[in-house]
């Protein structure tokens, strides 16, 4: 509001212009009265200021056109500033962020919260501005009409302040619990299109319905508590208006036929009540306005005043460009209070091709993914260049390493723009290229439009060996000084492995490559290979070394070369 305090103060006075021309009409009615019951003491005739009243009704039909669009766009603006810096926040956040949050939750809060905070600075402040507009001018001409009749006639307003009072604090309980019931919703639903073929494939269709119906159940009853809620409240507010216009009617009757107060006060003095009882029957929505505003707001400030654990270093170090030299020293690393991985020490050489193996679940994916630092790491722990990797800036880092993760996501767009990601001034002839090192390129001629070809939703229309291969050459255009692949190969048969490490073998150069897989066939030509288990390093060597210990790695690759000629058969 800050950002747009000199549109909200030209609001302002627009709704200061409308409700002066409103606040006019009811003395000009005073005096119009007062003109047909005393002809002869009046300055004008009735007809001059039924014209008056006209004109003054007409400006403030004007006045408040712009009194309206003046403020509601200036709730836009906000909406549309806070999107946006919602969207770079969550770019901003690292993985760890993610693995805590849901992704329905998340978009919840990019529409529904959204939306009840552009209510709240559009309507909300609109109608907070012009309830004490007119509570203040309002009651000021009441007391110049008549202090006595003012005082009795509010009696009843500060009971109903009380009473919303206390309906407020309720009411934004309940708000926030809705919100919170409508990300569970907005989650679930995402979960299951994302998952639509596992659902049929299990016959899960009712149970799932079954769970949606239940959560649907708690939002609408939590949307109906604010509904009766909403209910007390505006026949709280009304019963006010009425009570007050009920007194005025006893009481400023009653002096009008005794002939202490004029029929014109009189009129007056009813038009300013009247002018009160909207204000205050709609001061009702304005509190539900904001307590779903305000619990909007605290689930955004969620996401805005997250901090990733991945920062960048306070003091960078002054790096031009990385040769690919790793080097651990002692790592350890934890998802929790539990270790993950501990004690790895390893030197990397520049242009060394290193593959990592072990079972599900023993830390290969975690390893790799500390180089790049998507998850943070402990100082003196990684070293890239003999450069401590917390103190390199973040964008340096990440140029320098291709990275092709375990699940292969490619975006809603054409193959050539998931190809080119990494690169935007990639050449179609550098996009064929990465393309036809990671053995796509055939695959890509056979579709109608070629690299035009839309891939739908996280590439639905690839099977999952051409994602694979989409997000090998995604990286491999990159060329950059590290190439990281994280089980690249697990979705395409034997002999496109063996066509794709063929074509790799040329690329790598003098490049950094690090190849993680449970296909040890694909880490045969690695100049070191490490075996992991339970987080730490078991077995490391050549794959002539490992053979010949006899250990893990050799167990596990006699059974596979077994499996692969039962295969054949």
């Amino acid at each position: 509001m800050r950002s747009r305090r000199g549109t909200y103060l030209l609001g302002g006075l627009f709704l200061l212009g409308t409700n002066s021309c409103a606040l006019l009409i009811p003395w000009l009615m005073k005096l119009a009265v007062e003109g047909l019951q005393f002809p002869l003491k009046a300055p004008h005739s009735s007809v001059y200021y039924a014209l008056l009243i006209i004109a003054a009704a007409l400006l403030q039909g004007i006045i408040r056109i712009f009194s309206r669009t003046t403020l509601l766009h200036a709730a836009r603006r906000i909406e549309f500033q806070l999107r946006e810096e919602l969207y770079a926040k969550l770019l901003d956040l690292d993985l760890p962020y993610f693995s805590r949050e849901r992704t329905g939750d998340i978009l919840s809060r990019f529409s529904n919260d959204l939306t009840n905070v552009r209510m709240l600075m559009g309507f909300g402040v609109l109608n907070v501005i012009n309830t004490v507009i007119i509570y203040v001018a309002a009651l000021f001409l009441m007391v110049r009409i008549s202090p006595s009749l003012t005082a009795f006639a509010i009696i009843p307003f500060p009971l109903m302040i009380l009473i919303v009072k206390r309906l407020s604090a309720s009411m934004f309980r309940r708000s926030k619990r809705a919100q919170e019931e409508l990300a569970r919703l907005s989650s679930h639903v995402e979960e299951n299109v994302s998952a639509a073929a596992v659902v049929r494939a299990y016959c899960r269709e009712a149970a799932q319905i079954d769970a949606f119906r239940e959560i649907n159940s708690r939002y609408l009853e939590s949307n109906m508590g604010m509904a009766r809620l909403r209910g007390w409240m505006i026949p709280v507010m009304a019963s006010a208006g009425a009570f007050g216009t009920l007194i005025v009617l006893f009481l400023g009757g009653s002096r009008v036929i005794a002939g202490t107060f004029t029929l014109g006060d009189f009129v007056a003095f009813n038009g300013y009540l009247a002018m009160l009882i909207w204000p205050t029957i709609v001061m009702g929505w304005i509190l539900n306005l904001m307590q779903r505003g305000a619990a909007s707001m605290s689930r955004l400030n969620h996401v805005l005043e997250a901090r990733g654990t991945v920062t960048e270093p306070t003091e960078p170090a002054p790096v031009e460009r990385l040769r690919g030299e790793i080097e651990f020293r002692n790592l350890a690393f934890s998802y929790g209070d539990e270790p993950f991985l501990a004690d790895i020490s390893l030197t990397i050489k520049p242009g060394m091709k290193v593959g990592i193996a072990g079972p599900v679940g023993s830390g290969k994916s975690s390893l790799v993914r500390l180089i790049p630092r998507l998850y943070p790491v402990a100082d003196g722990r990684l070293f890239l260049d003999g450069i401590d990797v917390n103190r390199i800036p973040l964008a340096r880092l990440r140029d320098a390493i291709g990275f092709v993760p375990q699940e292969s996501f490619l975006f809603s767009r054409s193959i050539r723009d998931n190809i080119g990601y990494g690169k935007e001034d990639a050449a179609p002839e550098e996009i064929a290229t990465a393309a036809r090192l990671a053995s796509l390129e055939n695959d890509v001629h056979r579709f109608p439009d070629g690299y035009d070809t839309l891939v739908g939703e996280r590439g639905v229309t690839l099977s999952g060996g051409q994602k694979q291969r989409a997000a090998i050459a995604r990286a491999l255009l990159k060329d950059s000084a590290i190439l990281i692949l994280d089980d690249p190969l697990s979705a395409v048969d034997s002999r496109t492995e063996e066509e794709i490490l063929g074509s790799l073998g040329g690329y790598y150069g003098d490049r950094t490559v690090i190849i993680v897989s449970h296909r040890l066939s694909a880490l045969r030509e690695c100049d070191l290979i490490l075996v992991l288990e339970a987080g730490r390093v078991v077995e490391q060597g050549s794959h002539e070394d490992l053979l010949a210990m006899g250990g893990r790695y050799a167990a596990t690759w006699h059974e596979q070369q077994l499996r692969a000629e039962i295969e054949r058969l």
